[in-house]
């Protein structure tokens, strides 16, 4: 963790891209599905045991499960309570479009280059998950394999091996963001959660090694209501669901769950970036939870500065080199990678989003996440070995 610059402001959770983080966890389980030797003995510690054990491995992704919302509410949840293992961290900034594409490459951002939900591409802003630039698809502007290059579901160099088969809404088969972060892999599409169970039962069935299932239920419930009864009873649903498919596993399968991001209730609480400030700004993008400040030139330090006496009792605030400095991307970004981050980034430590006022869509979002706070970045990395 990076020491926070005020007494009373807390220490962001920098990423752990060394140990227990959502980028390291596809790797290794490849590592044991596919038989790479020593993988299973060479396991660290935080991975759950049951992993070591296994002949087969599915890797359920429930997006928005965050650690600390799934022990707060572990009598609703006795499936996910009771399985092997802990919490490891997301990525930052801690959101879908960052954290699924540092899951299925096994890379920080610094280096696969999908730094937010909406990221600049020249003088425009793409948003990553519906691919639009512009208000337009931008699926021939911009090819999704060539803005994130690198390989998905890295299996060891020296072991050979089928793409992997991914279980995920039918909806997702053809956007631009399925082809950025899930590559060559071969969607087996669902159109209800029932659909999850029987779609990896057969993969297991046929002898897929590694089964790559996600799930949205729980980050859709908490952008639309929040952290109250509506995101208990999807809670219970996703219970059910995992419970549901241990049921389904052959003997010697493992079942891991992880997620990408918690969440935070931000509901309407939210800051409008001030005149003053704005007037440094040309671009803002990311999201309200991490919104990166593109300056004009030679701006950048006037624009942080009078950003942090603005808003540094709300939020961490960050010029480019400090936050590359402090380790939140996982490197120093190539000069592709460079191009599309902003110049100053608030993320804030409160309950609250910085609004653009370009993306309506954000601004009906009750839970939100995107920032470097233990609710958001602490995810669980849990499994279970139910059969032999």
């Amino acid at each position: 963790m990076t020491a926070g610059t005020d007494p009373v402001t807390p220490a962001p959770v920098v990423p752990a891209f060394d140990g227990p983080c959502i980028a390291n966890v596809v790797p290794l389980l490849l590592g044991v599905a596919h038989g790479a030797p020593g993988a299973a003995a060479s396991l660290p510690a935080w991975m759950p045991p049951p992993v070591g054990r296994a002949n087969q491995l599915v890797l359920l992704v429930i997006d928005g499960l965050g650690w600390q919302q799934l022990r707060a509410r572990a009598s609703l949840a006795p499936t996910l309570a009771g399985a092997a293992g802990g919490p490891v961290t997301s990525v930052a900034p801690s959101t879908t479009a960052a954290a699924l594409t540092s899951l299925t490459t096994g890379l920080p951002p610094a280096v696969h280059g999908v730094v937010g939900y909406r990221v600049r591409s020249g003088q425009a802003i793409l948003n990553v998950l519906s691919w639009r630039l512009a208000g337009a698809d931008a699926r021939r502007l911009l090819p999704p394999r060539t803005f994130q290059p690198h390989p998905t579901f890295p299996v060891p160099g020296h072991l050979r091996s089928a793409p992997t088969p991914v279980v995920s809404k039918v909806d997702y088969a053809t956007t631009g963001f399925t082809a950025a972060h899930l590559g060559d892999a071969v969607l087996h599409g669902l159109r209800t959660p029932s659909g999850l169970v029987v779609e990896v039962r057969r993969l297991l069935a046929g002898g897929a090694p590694f089964v790559y299932a996600y799930y949205d239920g729980i980050d859709r419930v908490a952008h639309a209501h929040g952290l109250g009864d509506h995101y208990d009873a999807e809670l219970r649903a996703a219970d059910r669901l995992v419970a549901d498919l241990l049921d389904a596993l052959p003997p010697g399968a493992v079942l891991a769950v992880t997620a990408d991001h918690g969440q935070v209730d931000v509901g309407t609480a939210v800051e409008v970036l001030g005149a003053d400030l704005m007037d440094g700004v040309q671009l803002l993008s990311g999201e309200g939870r991490f919104r990166w400040l593109h300056v004009r030139p030679g701006a950048a330090d006037d624009v942080a500065e009078a950003a942090a006496a603005a808003y540094g009792h709300l939020a961490w605030v960050r010029t480019r080199e400090q936050m590359i400095d402090d380790g939140w991307l996982g490197g120093e970004p190539v000069p592709a990678v460079a191009d599309r981050l902003g110049d100053v980034v608030l993320a804030p430590f409160a309950p609250t989003a910085f609004l653009d006022p370009a993306d309506t869509g954000e601004q009906r979002l009750v839970a939100r996440h995107g920032s470097l706070t233990e609710a958001e970045m602490l995810v669980p990395l849990v499994a279970w070995r139910p059969n032999g």
